[in-house]
């Protein structure tokens, strides 16, 4: 019974030393460990710390462009809403620019009418010019590439030359239909009054028959007065009083 406490405590003796290195040895270990773990947790931290400010950097300046964008994005509906408003008018414009191109065209054409109408009963002087004038007129008029304004321009032009004939006195020379005879002939216009006509050599004379629509031959007696009146609207003489057979006014 000695023998096997002895032993017992032989036995205790001999390994407490190896069990004091042993938990020596884990002590060192879980501070270790544990410092370890310390310094992977303030890495982290440091390494959250970062990252956090780089996310609040980043989300300051998202913030910033959201408002900015915000900003433009009102801005941009305000410009927009201006130019529909800007659209709506200038198609309601272009719509009114339109009608009433249509009906200045209709008004052209009825004028043109008229023109034509009046330029058939009138008195048949310049009859070659004026009627290349009324086609070149016509043909403008329904042209789709020729502007309006530019139209109406033309067509007043026109009524502006018809109109001035009414003031104006002029001779000239051209070829007229004579009971069947073609005759070259100087003519006198007393603006739309009356047509005299008288060869070169001036022994015949005659007028514009407005009633019968033709040319007829007046008595030599007449010779002079027309002659003088050539004269006087040439502008080779001056100005007097002379007679001329213009007719009677009709009741």
């Amino acid at each position: 019974m000695r023998m096997s406490f002895l032993a017992t405590l032989l036995l205790l003796v001999a390994v407490a030393p190896v069990t004091a290195q042993t938990e020596a040895k884990d002590a060192a270990e879980v501070v270790n460990a544990t410092v370890d773990i310390q310094q992977q947790s303030q890495q982290r931290q440091e390494d959250w710390a970062a990252e956090r400010a780089e996310l609040l950097v980043r989300y300051r300046e998202a913030k910033a462009n959201v408002q900015y964008l915000t900003e433009r994005v009102s801005l941009e509906s305000e410009k927009s809403a201006a130019l529909d408003e800007r659209i709506a008018e200038l198609r309601r414009r272009l719509a009114e620019s339109e009608r009433l191109a249509a009906s200045v065209q209709d008004t052209m054409n009825a004028v043109l009418v008229r023109l034509e109408e009046w330029f058939a009963r009138d008195l048949p002087f310049l009859p070659s010019e004026r009627a290349t004038r009324l086609t070149s007129l016509r043909e403008e008029l329904v042209r789709p590439d020729v502007a309006s304004a530019e139209k109406l321009r033309r067509l007043l032009e026109a009524l502006q030359v018809e109109v001035g004939y009414g003031a104006t006195v002029e001779v000239y020379q051209d070829q007229i239909e004579l009971m069947g005879e073609s005759l070259f002939v100087d003519i006198l216009r007393l603006g739309r009054l009356s047509l005299f006509w008288r060869t070169s050599d001036g022994k015949r004379v005659g007028e514009y028959d407005r009633g019968n629509g033709r040319w007829v031959e007046l008595p030599g007696k007449h010779d002079r007065g027309i002659m003088l009146a050539m004269e006087m609207a040439s502008r080779m003489r001056p100005v007097e009083l002379i007679g001329l057979p213009l007719g009677r006014i009709a009741p």
